[in-house]
């Protein structure tokens, strides 16, 4: 086995980042000498509000949308829950119909199983092998009921990228030959720093995002809300945010927010190539090397950064730790699902049986990764499947027995 390994190697940025240096240091004057309170009129509280406006210009600018157009939030979970509550609950005299894909982040998916509990009807469309949605199959799901439309812009597990802004289009046509009004939503969590998040390209009315995965803090999020979208607030109590988010903004994490989105902007066609030329060497040697070893979601249209391959009569919590074991991050899954014993519902919504979604490892990319840490893992990975499929009790064969 190679000696590489004297510090971490982190192959798991679709469940984190880190802060990066640029980013800590635009946000600590704001944790110390610049602590005021950007609702007070005092000269230092004055500081704090310079520093949330010229954030969200900074964000604005990057979305291709107006200052006032943009929400801060906690994360990514709350951006998404404020939309699909905040638009479906505006809505409601109008209908009670929601659509949504199969393949969803929870937030997403929890938000609606929560909006079906007040008497939502949620249609979740499904998806072929490699994750993508037929957009028949969304202009059928419509009707004169449906008031929202949500469907993510990459996928967090395997990477599949989804056509999001033909879906847009589709919507809004049929929308408008209704003559009613439904809401489009995007998570683009997975997406920043990789993918363009230009609301008038995509042709959204709501996106999200979260700072930690481009390398800004965690516990700070973006939510883009198209001016005139019908939107009822979820935090009530003082009039931040415009009096659609309630609170004492988070002026560090929007600081950081803002830097890290400009920083992974100004980086993305390099990051994009980067971490595709990592991610082809990966699946390419990881195929080569790795008998029964399945590439999971779309082979072209995917994230730069993205590999999730399925080992048969081996579960993937072994893998991880394994790797773990050997110096590597890596995941078995979503982050925010990885203690459970579930199989994935990204997996099982592509087709796969449940001893193949357990079955999953996740490698995801960023810009660290080098072409020696690639040679690493290809070295260890298929000699650490290959000793696992030889313990019984490790094995999905086994445990399924």
């Amino acid at each position: 086995m190679a000696g590489l390994p004297k510090r971490l190697i982190y192959m798991d940025h679709a469940a984190t980042t880190g802060v990066r240096p640029e980013v800590l240091e635009s946000m600590l004057p704001y944790f110390s000498e610049l602590y005021g309170n950007p609702s007070s009129l005092y000269t230092l509280a004055q500081e704090s509000r310079k520093a949330v406006d010229e954030s969200r210009e900074t964000v604005a600018q990057i979305l291709s949308c107006r200052d006032s157009e943009v929400i801060f939030t906690s994360g990514g979970t709350e951006a998404d829950n404020t939309a699909l509550k905040g638009a479906a609950l505006a809505l409601r005299p109008t209908g009670n119909h929601i659509i949504t894909t199969s393949i969803e982040h929870h937030a997403v998916l929890h938000a609606c199983h929560f909006l079906q509990n007040l008497g939502f009807e949620i249609t979740y469309l499904p998806v072929d092998r490699y994750g993508m949605v037929d957009l028949r199959d969304l202009d059928r799901a419509i009707n004169e009921r449906t008031v929202v439309v949500s469907m993510m812009l990459a996928n967090n597990e395997i990477g599949t990228i989804l056509p999001v802004a033909e879906a847009a289009s589709l919507v809004k046509a049929r929308a408008k030959r209704m003559g009613r009004t439904i809401v489009f939503h995007t998570d683009a969590v997975q997406a920043a720093g990789y993918l363009d998040i230009s609301v008038k390209a995509l042709g959204v009315d709501m996106l999200s995002l979260s700072a930690h995965k481009f390398h800004g803090p965690k516990g700070s999020g973006i939510l883009y809300v198209k001016r005139g979208t019908p939107f009822t607030p979820q935090t009530v109590g003082g009039g931040q945010e415009r009096q659609r988010r309630a609170g004492t903004e988070n002026v560090p994490g929007i600081v950081g927010a803002a830097r890290a989105l400009q920083l992974a902007t100004e980086e993305r066609e390099w990051l994009s190539d980067h971490t595709q030329r990592l991610r082809d060497r990966l699946i390419l040697g990881v195929q080569e090397r790795v008998a029964r070893a399945y590439l999971n979601g779309h082979p072209t249209e995917r994230l730069s950064n993205n590999i999730n391959f399925s080992f048969e009569f081996v579960e993937g919590e072994p893998i991880v730790l394994g790797l773990d074991f050997a110096g590597v991050a890596a995941s078995s899954g979503s982050a925010c699902t990885s203690a459970s014993l579930e199989p994935s519902h990204v997996l099982i919504a592509t087709g796969l049986t449940a001893e193949l979604a357990q079955s999953s490892l996740r490698l995801t990319l960023g810009r660290e990764n080098t072409d020696e840490e690639v040679d690493y893992v290809l070295e260890i990975l298929p000699d650490l499947v290959k000793r696992l499929r030889a313990m019984p009790s490790l094995s999905t064969s086994a445990s399924s027995a």
